[in-house]
């Protein structure tokens, strides 16, 4: 066998064919411990289920309530705000797949529930123009089932992808997901729509059940069969391969798992930065279309073109990131800190154009603004969720498995969050109208407020992961010391 030499001189032989097909197997083997693209597509018909259901709980019915039936408008915001309340036993649920290893009954258990509450909304809705005590009452209890549906379901299904998806695929799995969710609302609306009229009580929830029967059908097709070929897979690889799949034993009890993951900093971080990030998020949701109505006298329809603009927007920025992130991989253009901060700031930079657009109304370009806010919305969106993924995922040989019980309790915090903002943000505006008078003012004030969040929120996410490179520093280095934030050798320590 001839031998070549190294860089440095040394003789070294060339890789043998049989390194070459040992190397080539053991991709092989890899590939089959981690979701492929076609597994990551079938997990996001999930999503697109998922959001099936949701749109026409939260929305149609909605709209039922309110403009046919003549119901105050505070009796769904209060159901979907009970949805979200619901969701703060995501950790809870969690726990539970970690405690057991498999996040497919999970789903499949979570989409069930979904489906029921759905149907019972439906013919709660219908109950109210009859008995309207009744229909609040069943109302009450189809919205915690679509709640606890909604948490069960989406909490296992990102563990699921964060757990299997290798972290090259997680900015375009991230992206994947959350856009075949949106296809899911795109979808109902269109064909939902067209099959409610006209319209009657009836129509409705022999359309919701249709919805909700053909959505679990899917979920339950999509993800079949998936985590149990991995798990399989897992078991027959080598040692190192498999280590991130089977090596972890159950955690604690749930109170204590839960203690643990809120010790880890980098969690605990995370969970503030989720929380005021998405507050900052949401609370614009039920204020942009009246401001456009009110500062610059757009009608209904042009407002309804404006969230339009802003959700193209949102598109726009989830995929240009996924793209950037996942083709720049491992220079600092693929970071996903980077690209969560980039989205925060310029989340803010949009905010503030709007807080602006008051003064200057009607001559500001507001389809812009939103346009802008959109798109940084979306670039901060899908780098905040693969950064989730990420970390959920924990280091490779963990001795107990968390990965559940932090995206649960992340997921907890969107969902208060997302409750929460919208009613934040409209009350925001009422209070500052009520102590100014000058409703534009008003608008304008509560859009600076959330560009100021997403600043502190871009401030959180920069630190987080820090604190642990700088123990993992000190490990690899013990005579090194800490100095504010500079690394110095022990022996120049100042006694």
């Amino acid at each position: 066998m001839t031998t070549t030499m190294d860089a440095d001189g040394h003789p070294h032989a060339p890789p043998s064919h049989e390194s070459d097909k040992a190397s080539a197997a053991l991709a092989a083997q890899r590939a089959r411990t981690q979701l492929s693209w076609l597994a990551i597509f079938r997990i996001g018909l999930v999503q697109t289920a998922l959001g099936a259901i949701v749109v026409l709980t939260t929305s149609t019915l909605n709209r039922v309530m309110v403009v046919e039936l003549l119901l105050p408008a505070v009796l769904p915001g209060a159901l979907v705000g009970l949805h979200y309340g619901v969701q703060v036993m995501r950790p809870r649920w969690g726990y539970g797949a970690d405690r057991g290893g498999h996040h497919t009954p999970w789903i499949i258990g979570g989409m069930a529930l979904l489906a029921l509450g759905g149907v019972l909304a439906a013919l709660a809705t219908a109950l109210m123009g009859v008995h309207l005590y009744a229909g609040v009452g069943l109302a009450i209890l189809a919205f915690v089932l679509i709640g606890v549906g909604v948490g069960a379901s989406g909490t296992n299904l990102l563990v699921f992808l964060s757990r299997y998806a290798d972290r090259a695929r997680l900015p375009a799995a991230a992206t994947m997901v959350w856009v075949m969710m949106i296809i899911g609302f795109i979808i109902t609306a269109a064909s939902a729509g067209s099959a409610l009229d006209p319209f009657s009580t009836t129509r409705l929830v022999i359309v919701t059940t249709v919805v909700s029967a053909v959505a679990f059908t899917i979920a339950v097709l999509a993800v079949y069969g998936i985590e149990q070929r991995l798990l399989r897979a897992a078991r027959e690889a080598p040692a190192a391969l498999s280590a991130r799949a089977t090596a972890a034993k159950a955690p604690p009890d749930f109170r204590a798992a839960l203690r643990q993951v809120w010790a880890e900093p980098d969690a605990r971080h995370f969970t503030i930065f989720v929380f005021v990030s998405m507050l900052a998020y949401a609370a614009q949701d039920l204020i942009l279309e009246p401001f456009g109505g009110i500062a610059f006298g757009m009608t209904p329809g042009e407002t309804t073109k404006l969230a339009g603009v802003q959700n193209s927007g949102v598109l726009a920025g989830m995929i240009a990131v996924a793209a950037i992130a996942t083709l720049a991989r491992g220079t600092w253009l693929g970071s996903l800190k980077l690209w969560t901060v980039i989205g925060c700031v310029g989340s803010a930079a949009a905010l503030f154009s709007l807080g602006a657009a008051g003064a200057f109304a009607p001559a500001w370009p507001l389809p812009l603004s939103v346009a802008a806010l959109g798109f940084a919305n979306g670039a901060f969106a899908v780098a905040a969720i693969a950064s989730m993924m990420a970390l959920a995922a924990g280091k490779p040989g963990a001795k107990e498995r968390r990965d559940g019980t932090r995206m649960g309790l992340w997921g907890a915090a969107q969902a208060i969050a997302f409750g929460s903002g919208g009613f934040v943000g409209a009350l925001g505006v009422d209070i500052v109208r009520a102590a100014t008078g000058e409703a534009v003012l008003a608008y304008m004030a509560v859009f600076i407020v959330e560009g100021c969040l997403f600043l502190a929120a871009a401030l959180i996410a920069l630190n987080i992961g820090r604190e642990r490179a700088t123990r993992e520093q000190l490990a690899q280095a013990p005579n090194l010391m800490r100095v504010g934030e500079t690394m110095l050798p022990a022996e120049n320590r100042q006694t």
